[in-house]
């Protein structure tokens, strides 16, 4: 069974920034680990996803290259960094696991972590 620790969220000021870890245990397959978001009253958001196989995917409006994900040698921590939050960051943010191949789509990831707060305001 796959799981997976989020951490490292709080309160930041607008412009802070912050790093969030994924740890990651007990997978079989190389794995593809994606970092999500909710805000209150919103939808899952896909932010950004490594793997060996696609390399690192970010999608739709987190193109602009605000947030950075990275992993280390060992591939059982995951980071998502940003160095400019704003407000609208305000969200709580999630790691999820799946074999192999990165995907947008939150339903088709097999373990989720249980999620990190971060807050943005002044």
């Amino acid at each position: 069974e796959v799981q997976l620790q989020a951490s490292g969220g709080g309160w930041v000021q607008p412009g802070g920034s912050l790093r969030l870890s994924c740890k990651a245990s007990g997978f079989t397959y190389d794995p593809a680990i994606g970092w999500f978001r909710q805000a209150p009253g919103r939808q899952r958001e896909a932010i950004s996803c490594i793997s060996d196989e696609d390399g690192i995917i970010v999608w739709g409006d987190f193109k602009g290259g605000r947030f950075s994900i990275s992993r280390d040698v060992t591939k059982t921590t995951t980071y998502l960094q940003n160095d400019s939050l704003q407000p609208e960051d305000t969200a709580v943010y999630y790691c999820a696991y799946k074999g192999l191949y990165c995907n947008q789509y939150a339903v088709t990831f097999e373990s989720w972590g249980q999620g990190t707060q971060v807050t943005v305001s002044s």
